[in-house]
């Protein structure tokens, strides 16, 4: 079966399919559906070296992960999540994918160097990328279009993102802790080489300044948005005695919720938590964790369409697209029992009723 075939069937002419194939306009709807409904019925496939040919397209478009190898494969969900939104919506505007994962810190130019150098991809879709990158300096040299999730600290003017509204988004989940009378709040960072890790560290503080809470360094850990983060920041932080966390993911928050375990404090009526991107990890962890919600898969279906919109040529320039985000309450900081009044003495934890 080939194109002569699919047009005698069809009744149009061998370019008519081609244009259908290849998505070009100039095609009434009726006919495009009367060939489609041809392909589809032979099982028709357009040989990928032809096709691009024909387009000057290879139909690929890469997926690059800047950061170590590893965030991927842990029990982190957040890149699965992505990857998915990514994939699917790829796959319905018939683009396949080729997936970049970074490896360790010294191997990083060379990561760059491939990526820069490859010429299989049609366009790019960069996730997380650290301002100390070598890939970041080099977004102006790229000779395809790209898309950013998140938005990147160096060129944003000139790139295409998709992106939550950060800042925003952790006010409300300080101003949320504020609210049930938390005053000692303490905050786990993401990485600080990203700008969601800059922007929930800058929501954080503005929530406190706004409420008349001054900031206290001593209450801030600096993190990279992993378990063992939330873990060892939370055991140092306590010795400040917060009341309250905002963790900047909900990794990190898992990693919390075990230091604080480990010592004997409850979860919300000791300390209570919030967490960011309601992961599945954070409705099942115990108690529930109060998390603000981002539409992770919907990020990469955006990017991957915005992407695509722009190889096609149907949208021009830079566009930079901000989803909303939702607080969800849960138990880690509404409690169903009576609280406990805390005090801290000597390093030591008392709990009164």
């Amino acid at each position: 079966m080939n194109l002569e075939d699919i047009a005698k069937k069809a009744g149009v002419s061998r370019s008519t399919v081609s244009r259908v194939i290849n998505k070009e306009p100039y095609v009434s709807e009726k006919t495009r559906q009367r060939v489609l409904a041809v392909i589809e019925q032979e099982g028709f496939s357009p040989n990928p070296a032809a096709r691009a040919l024909v387009t000057q397209r290879t139909f690929i478009i890469g997926v690059v992960i800047p950061g170590n190898i590893d965030v991927f494969f842990t029990d982190n969900s957040y890149y699965p999540m992505l990857l998915q939104g990514i994939a699917v919506a790829a796959h319905e505007r018939d683009f396949a994918l080729l997936l970049w994962l970074g490896q360790s810190h010294d191997d990083r130019d060379h990561f760059t160097r491939k990526v820069l150098g490859n010429r299989q991809m049609d366009g790019l879709v960069i996730a997380s990328l650290q301002s100390d990158h070598p890939l970041i300096v080099s977004l102006p040299d790229f000779k395809v279009p790209l898309v950013t999730v998140d938005r990147p600290e160096m060129f944003y003017e000139q790139i295409s993102y998709v992106t939550v509204d950060n800042v925003r988004a952790a006010i409300e989940a300080v101003s949320h802790l504020i609210s049930l009378g938390r005053r000692r709040i303490a905050h786990i960072t993401g990485h600080l080489t990203i700008t969601d890790g800059q922007d929930r560290l800058l929501g954080y503080r503005r929530a406190l300044e706004q409420a008349g809470i001054p900031f206290d360094p001593l209450l801030v850990h600096e993190g990279n948005f992993s378990y063992e983060q939330g873990y060892e920041g939370m055991k140092r932080l306590l010795a400040s005695q917060p009341d309250a966390l905002f963790a900047a993911g909900d990794t990190i928050a898992m990693g919390a919720l075990q230091a604080l375990r480990e010592a004997g404090l409850r979860v919300p009526e000791d300390v209570a938590i919030v967490g960011f991107d309601d992961l599945d990890e954070a409705f099942e962890s115990k108690p529930p964790l109060t998390t603000v919600r981002q539409p992770v898969q919907q990020k990469g279906a955006q990017a991957a369409h915005l992407l695509i919109d722009l190889i096609e040529g149907k949208r021009v320039g830079p566009h930079h697209v901000l989803l909303p985000t939702e607080l969800i309450v849960r138990q880690s900081t509404i409690s169903a029992h009576p609280p406990f009044q805390t005090q801290y003495k000597g390093g030591e934890v008392q709990q009164q009723v």
